[in-house]
């Protein structure tokens, strides 16, 4: 981890989902990395995470970028500072795609935004697709590069099935090692850290909890979508997310772990044929999701990012 810079933590309003009769705003957290000089500066990078995670899982990555960039990395609704949302049907991606748009609303009226750039894991990456592939949306300008990491528009139903065991359990740990036990026991899929490492990356992912010891910094309730998913209803979901896809314009890095059990050979063998037809980079002994801290990993986005225009390029 960078200690020499440290991020600054912001808020965002975000309208509530009105459709569902529950209007009620809530603020989205979000941390911001600069290290360029201008505190308005035009080159935008956003870094979303996985289901169950938060925005401090990017610091790694946020600090190899902030000398380039500003690097922004929210909180989704229900997730680190962010607050919980009053409806837990609200927890799906459409109102976080919203929440985004709300976001980079906000940060253009800190002056103007010339290259957006997008990072995403898991989830991170479907919020990313949804605004990529949408192009009658308010964006202060296009995506220009999108890194997809261990994400597709089908997902695995064994695997999501494998996720819903855990997610939402009301789970209390006496210590911060503890609770970092216990998220490695789901999370030996993230392939090797150290102890330090993974530390870094379980502290904030653990609250105080009022009746002593912590829980885990997430609202319960966002299970409760997650846990109404048929396989017909992925199905359904999936026909959408490929659409969206297929129209993606930005240039794609797809990230994958070479024994991720979410995203398939077969589905980023069909990501590779259709579409945006990304450059994809594996990472061996890792699955479901490489954490972007490790030294390859990091060089893999940064490289992607930062690589000058090129002639025809996006």
């Amino acid at each position: 981890m960078n200690t020499a810079l440290e991020p600054t933590l912001h808020y965002v309003t975000c309208p509530g989902a009105a459709a569902r009769g529950s209007a009620t705003n809530h603020r989205m957290a979000y941390r911001e990395w600069n290290a360029t000089g201008d505190p308005a500066c035009p080159r935008i990078i956003v870094c979303v995470h996985g289901l169950s995670r938060q925005g401090r899982d990017f610091d790694t990555l946020a600090a190899a970028l902030a000398p380039h960039a500003r690097v922004v990395c929210p909180d989704v609704a229900g997730r680190g500072d962010s607050d919980w949302l009053a409806d837990p049907q609200g927890y799906q991606i459409p109102l976080y795609a919203a929440d985004m748009l709300t976001l980079l609303t906000q940060l253009r009226q800190q002056g103007p935004i010339t290259t957006l750039d997008w990072v995403g894991t898991s989830m991170g990456g479907l919020i990313g697709m949804m605004l990529a592939g949408q192009q009658d949306l308010p964006l202060p300008t296009s995506i220009r590069r999108l890194v997809l990491n261990d994400v597709g528009p089908a997902l695995s139903w064994d695997a999501l099935q494998r996720i819903g065991q855990y997610l939402g359990a009301p789970l209390r740990f006496a210590s911060e090692q503890q609770g970092a036990d216990a998220l490695w026991a789901i999370s030996t899929s993230f392939g090797p850290h150290t102890p330090e490492q993974w530390l870094a990356l379980s502290r904030p992912m653990l609250r105080p909890a009022p009746e002593g010891g912590f829980r885990l910094h997430y609202d319960p309730a966002i299970a409760v979508p997650f846990k109404a998913l048929t396989s017909q209803s992925v199905q359904e979901g999936e026909a959408l997310m490929w659409q969206l896809y297929d129209q993606i314009g930005a240039r794609v890095l797809l990230l994958r772990g070479k024994q991720s059990d979410l995203l398939t050979p077969q589905t980023a063998a069909r990501m590779l044929a259709r579409g945006p037809r990304p450059r994809m980079v594996e990472f061996e002994g890792i699955g479901h999701a490489p954490t972007l801290v490790a030294p390859d990993q990091v060089a893999a986005v940064t490289q992607f990012l930062l690589a000058p225009e090129t002639a025809g390029s996006a």
